[in-house]
């Protein structure tokens, strides 16, 4: 079913409109906000917007493809009148666990596709008036702003000067927000209590897990005190809101002015770049994070010289860069090993032995990821990144294409490297660091 993500123009004159007041009234609290949720056509481009994200079903089973076989308007119309009249509960979350690139497992929280069609149009109206708000140094999930603009902005303050980093790390970010705390930031803009009502259900939503023996369990609920679940639509928002008291006080305060210390966030990713005064800004970013029930991880948060040691962030290594012609160092931003080691792992993933799809199928989900990956990674030194992946991506194709075809030697001759980048059509890397931007290759 062919569905639009245009946001449709009577939703966008609503928004501007909301953004605006809040814009130019910073004490205004919006007080007729719910009845906007429940419109037709709001109701109808959330629907668009979360069956574009796909995910997986919650807890009660039921997919895109179920509910439009059944019929979406009878269904859409069900929801409507359910909110209007106040009966609508969310169900409860389900969790499951996810790798970490670095080791470990972090929790997703997965609502049901209903619960996630009424927090996107929650989002739809009410993010505007937060946008109003957020402060110039908060990137993540924001319209018109990306985790590109943040890499952009931490080089910017490094060649400014900017080299004494906190490389912080904030311990469980999304699961620790105290809920009486961020509703009070909520309610700073909102007093419409059937908005705040839904937020609060929502944050009370009862944690379903099933283990490994199929047994299932649950937690949170009415009794929880924290944490907003990361998978829900309504989570990121609620979280940048939460991180805005933080940097909003370090505007206040002084406190960029009094340590030279510049923050850079990116939801729970945050670096704190300074002029010699890096130990002086952990501490006090240690202190008001406690005030605000975070926890600032003693163990995984450094202090960085950027003139001599190298740290990431966002999936770049920022840091001393040395030019390959004449030897000479500069302050430079790359791919780091960690985002190369992510991508040919992908790369595997796809060249898998034995995969019986015909060849263009794979090249073509093989370049899109190739391109996908270039997208965001298309700025700074990045040469010699895109050749590390260029001779992966040949050697992992050679080797797949040999067992494929029962090559009785390593296929050297057979597959040679411009046969498979250039006869076969695989996307080679390096031809969009010297040609044209990524974005408008082939």
């Amino acid at each position: 079913m062919a569905m639009s993500l245009t946001t449709p123009e009577k939703i966008r004159r609503l928004q501007r409109k909301l953004y605006l007041k809040a814009k130019a009234e910073p004490d205004f609290r919006f007080y007729a906000l719910y009845d906007k949720i429940w419109r037709t056509d709001i109701l109808h481009h959330a629907y668009a917007l979360a069956r574009a994200n796909r995910g997986a079903p919650g807890v009660d089973g039921q997919t895109f493809r179920q509910i439009e076989a059944s019929g979406l308007e009878t269904w859409l119309s069900g929801l409507q009148d359910e909110l209007r009249a106040h009966a609508y509960r969310p169900q409860p979350v389900r969790r499951v666990m996810i790798p970490k690139p670095d080791g470990g497992e972090r929790p997703l929280g997965i609502p049901t596709v209903r619960d996630r069609v009424v927090q996107t149009a929650a989002k739809l109206v009410i993010e505007p008036i937060f946008e109003a708000d957020l402060e110039p140094n908060s990137y993540a999930y924001r319209p018109g702003r990306s985790a590109t603009d943040a890499v952009k902005e931490v080089h910017g303050l490094l060649i400014q000067g900017y080299t004494d980093v906190v490389d912080a790390d904030l311990s469980r970010y999304f699961d620790t927000i105290p809920h009486t705390d961020l509703l009070r930031s909520v309610t700073r803009r909102i007093s419409d209590r059937y908005v705040l009502r839904l937020i609060k259900m929502w944050l009370k939503a009862p944690i379903v897990e099933t283990n490994a023996r199929g047994r299932r369990s649950m937690s949170g609920g009415q009794h929880s005190t924290c944490g907003t679940p990361q998978g829900g639509v309504i989570s990121p928002l609620l979280a940048s809101v939460y991180m805005n008291r933080f940097l909003k006080y370090w505007r206040i305060s002084g406190a960029a002015e009094q340590l030279q210390a510049r923050v850079v966030a990116y939801a729970d990713d945050l670096v704190i770049l300074s002029k010699g005064q890096a130990a002086a800004a952990r501490d006090r970013a240690d202190r008001v994070l406690t005030r605000m029930g975070l926890t600032l991880n003693p163990v995984k948060t450094s202090l960085v010289d950027a003139r001599s040691a190298s740290f990431d962030f966002l999936g770049y290594t920022f840091g001393p860069h040395r030019y390959r012609k004449d030897g000479r160092w500069y302050l430079g931003a790359s791919p780091s090993k960690a985002s190369v080691r992510r991508l040919t792992q992908r790369v595997n993933a796809v060249m898998t032995r034995g995969h019986p799809a015909p060849w263009p199928t794979l090249r073509d989900r093989l370049n899109r990821l190739l391109r996908g990956w270039a997208g965001y990674f298309n700025y700074g030194t990045r040469l010699m990144a895109y050749r590390a992946v260029d001779k992966h991506v040949y050697q992992r194709t050679q080797k797949f294409l040999v067992q494929r075809h029962k090559v009785p030697t390593r296929g050297t001759r057979r597959f040679t490297d411009r046969t498979v980048f250039e006869e076969m059509g695989v996307l080679r890397l390096r031809t969009l660091h010297v040609g044209a931007p990524p974005w408008a290759s082939r």
